[in-house]
């Protein structure tokens, strides 16, 4: 009987807080589960210099590292500098060209700079930027996790995610996605696994999916 125990890290979307993963369901006998929350981005700081700070939240070789929406931009940074067992990112993005055509428009124009981060943008306007205007029911759902309202942090993540540079996918990333996920359609993902009916928020509302598939990835 296998009793090795793995420790999974995961990181929030943009603005989110550990509390959206409160439906996330493994094994407590195999599993070690750890929150890595958002830090405070210094002035300028590149997103390699970011990512590095907070790997080093990360205290185990062998470690399965998750990330959500800019989360799973932010993993992927943050692997370069771990030893990874698994690397996954759920709703997420493995290269600028799996970003959406209007998010491709923002970056041309730089239309993300004026975004009024610095009037302490509403819960309803944090989750419209997090998950996409359409659902009324999505937005309820959401809105409650979005925690992270200071403006430095909001300017400078919202220009990393809009401006994130990788051409290629690391070979060794593996992809939960939805393919009702508005925010970054399908249409523009490859190699994902795919959640049926699965949004933008599946992670709340089809927590038991995906944590099922994530214990696949992690036990392959």
């Amino acid at each position: 009987m296998n009793t090795e125990i793995t420790h999974i890290y995961f990181v929030p979307g943009l603005a989110a807080s550990k509390e959206i993963f409160k439906n996330i369901r493994l094994p407590e006998s195999r599993y070690v589960v750890h929150i890595i929350e958002w830090k405070l981005p210094n002035k300028n700081e590149t997103i390699e210099a970011y990512a590095r700070r907070m790997a080093e939240s990360v205290k185990e070789k062998n470690s399965v590292l998750v990330g959500v929406s800019f989360g799973g931009v932010m993993v992927q940074e943050m692997s370069r500098f771990l030893h990874l067992k698994k690397l996954v990112i759920i709703s997420s993005v493995k290269t600028k060209e799996e970003l959406p055509l209007r998010l491709k428009l923002v970056r041309r124009t730089g239309a993300y700079k004026l975004l009024p981060t610095g009037w302490a943008l509403s819960v309803k306007d944090l989750t419209k930027l997090a998950i996409g205007p359409r659902s009324k029911k999505r937005l309820t759902l959401y809105q409650e996790y979005l925690s992270v309202r200071d403006k430095t942090y909001l300017d400078w993540a919202i220009k990393q995610m809009v401006c994130w540079d990788q051409e290629e996918a690391m070979e060794e990333v593996e992809h939960i996605h939805g393919d009702s996920d508005i925010v970054f359609p399908i249409k523009n993902i490859s190699g994902a696994r795919i959640i049926e009916g699965g949004t933008h928020v599946m992670v709340l509302n089809k927590a038991s999916r995906v944590s099922k598939e994530l214990q696949l990835i992690i036990e392959s």
